[in-house]
């Protein structure tokens, strides 16, 4: 290459970079300075989180990705005057496991707090991008990233159609240890054996006076302010008119103490959190009246980030005026045993939402899936659930937010060949998957400058990545060089530019045809 070609080539990636180092930084100051108004601790707060690894970015960036991918046009959009309800901010750790309203240990989705109406495709493509961005993690090759985003996608497709024909019904779909398979359902087996009264003794002790539990003090949990305790109290009558399924009396709700929650996930931080330890039953029958106090969350909740890219819903936001109600009737469009204590309130003109903590919270760690069968076993039952709410979320709760069949309208807009929907989607979250990569690391650049406290974890973070263990369809070995080759051969193919987001050339990563999957254009649904 000659000299003046150089020159040229180096001035035109300086100026992509910048580019888009630039448009991060505006959207971070936008949505964490101006929109969350976060101080420069609790952005350091986050960002320290995010710098831990691409998928640690991916999680709390979630304005990025709409930014992104609302300009990207799709063939397989529903129609904008026949939303979905969407969870709206789907990815691997947005599953788990937890107790139902009717006593079973289920696993579902169990984060509702973004969402809205749009596109079903939004939560489809962000998951999908998660699952390739965990192959990553875990060493799988290029092609086992792709194949294990194309199955949750077929397992998607394959239950939208049972629903569509009526085969399944979503008003009953559940997944627990009689149905799931592999990790999903060694975890619920161990759930089951676990005492209901784990979690209460583990954060709560008995009095020494003998007048009943109060919740322990420790990093995580910390005594509120009068104000704070002043102001549950008094917006308390409020959360239990606002229960679906209310206990006759006032006694069951009765606010025995309270705890502030530090701790919280990566995008909720800068919101306050609350435990509030209530009465509960009675437990006449073994004389201990506090064996059975109930642990609530009462969580801080603002506007959807897919709000701020969506099509503008006037109809939505007449009937979600408060944040809370929107969080609440979400979960129980997608579930359909909600929460009985699932309610909502206001304190200092903020809007917050309530549940019960249960006590048999757990998500699968990524150690449990050991090959590649195990990986394939899980993304079926989340392509399932993922289903499953999206057919559920035509709201059958009375509210008549979507006077249609969702499943139908999705089941239409997917088409009629679903390995034509799973490559699409599966070839671009790969190649978004590399976009992140490429973010992350101009934001580690950006906060080590900006947000110097953060250095350890980005140092920590950045040298995680190209490090991670190889998989074969056997299962995890030793940190090999399989992933390090992959990466390396990803970073060293020149990029393209598209729209100021920067990907690589796409290739097919399956062995079937060499079509390409670029990411950039406008989004022709929006």
């Amino acid at each position: 290459m000659s000299t003046v070609n150089a020159s040229i080539t180096e001035g035109v990636l300086r100026t992509r970079k910048k580019l888009r180092q630039d448009t991060l930084i505006s959207i971070f100051d936008e949505f964490d300075g101006e929109r969350m108004a976060l101080d420069d601790a609790k952005r350091t707060e986050k960002y320290r989180k995010m710098a831990l690894s691409p998928f640690s970015f991916y999680r709390g960036s979630a304005y990025l990705f709409y930014f992104d991918v609302t300009r990207q046009y799709f063939p397989y959009h529903t129609p904008k005057d026949r939303p979905t309800w969407v969870q709206g901010d789907l990815h691997f750790e947005n599953f788990g496991a937890f107790q139902s309203g009717d006593g079973r240990i289920v696993y579902d989705v169990n984060d509702f707090d973004e969402g809205y109406v749009g596109s079903y495709l939004y939560d489809v493509v962000r998951m999908t991008v998660s699952i390739v961005l965990v192959g990553r993690q875990l060493g799988y090759t290029p092609e086992q990233q792709v194949d294990a985003a194309a199955h949750y996608i077929r397992s998607y497709y394959k239950q939208i159609g049972k629903f569509a024909s009526r085969k399944d019904d979503p008003a009953d779909f559940v997944v627990d240890s009689d149905c799931a398979k592999g990790a999903v359902r060694k975890l619920l087996r161990k759930l089951e054996k676990r005492q209901q009264g784990h979690f209460l003794e583990k954060v709560t002790a008995r009095m020494q006076s003998g007048d009943g539990r109060a919740f322990l003090e420790n990093n995580e949990l910390v005594e509120p302010t009068e104000n704070e305790r002043g102001g549950l109290e008094q917006a308390w009558r409020f959360y239990m008119d606002t229960l679906l399924c209310r206990r006759p009396g006032e006694e069951h709700y009765r606010i025995k103490d309270v705890a502030v929650k530090h701790g919280s996930g990566t995008a909720s931080i800068g919101l306050d959190r609350f435990y509030v330890l209530i009465e509960g039953g009675t437990a006449e029958a073994t004389g201990d009246r506090d064996s059975d106090d109930t642990v609530l969350e009462v969580k801080e909740v603002r506007v959807p980030v897919p709000a701020y890219f969506m099509p503008y819903s006037e109809s939505f936001w007449e009937t979600f005026v408060h944040q809370g109600k929107r969080v609440t009737a979400t979960q129980q469009a997608m579930h359909h045993e909600a929460d009985p204590y699932l309610g909502f309130l206001t304190m200092d003109g903020r809007h917050f939402y309530a549940r019960e903590r249960s006590p048999y919270k757990k998500r699968l760690k990524l150690e449990a899936l050991q090959t590649t069968g195990d990986m394939e076993r899980v993304l079926t039952i989340m392509g399932q659930l993922t289903a499953k709410m999206h057919a559920r979320a035509d709201f059958d709760v009375s509210l008549g937010i979507l006077p249609y069949h969702s499943e139908k309208e999705i089941a239409d807009a997917m088409g009629d060949d679903p390995d034509a929907f799973a490559k699409h989607i599966s070839q671009f979250a790969y190649a978004y998957a590399d976009v992140v990569e490429r973010d992350y690391a101009l934001f580690a650049e950006w906060i080590a400058k900006r947000f110097p406290e953060t250095q350890a974890a980005v140092e920590e973070g950045t040298a995680a990545v190209g490090s991670t263990a190889t998989v074969d369809a056997a299962g995890i070995g030793a940190q090999g060089d399989a992933a390090k080759s992959a990466s390396a051969g990803r970073a060293k193919e020149e990029p393209a530019m598209e729209n100021a987001v920067t990907v690589e050339p796409a290739e097919d990563k399956t062995s079937t045809n060499n079509d390409q999957t670029r990411v950039g254009g406008y989004n022709a649904a929006e």
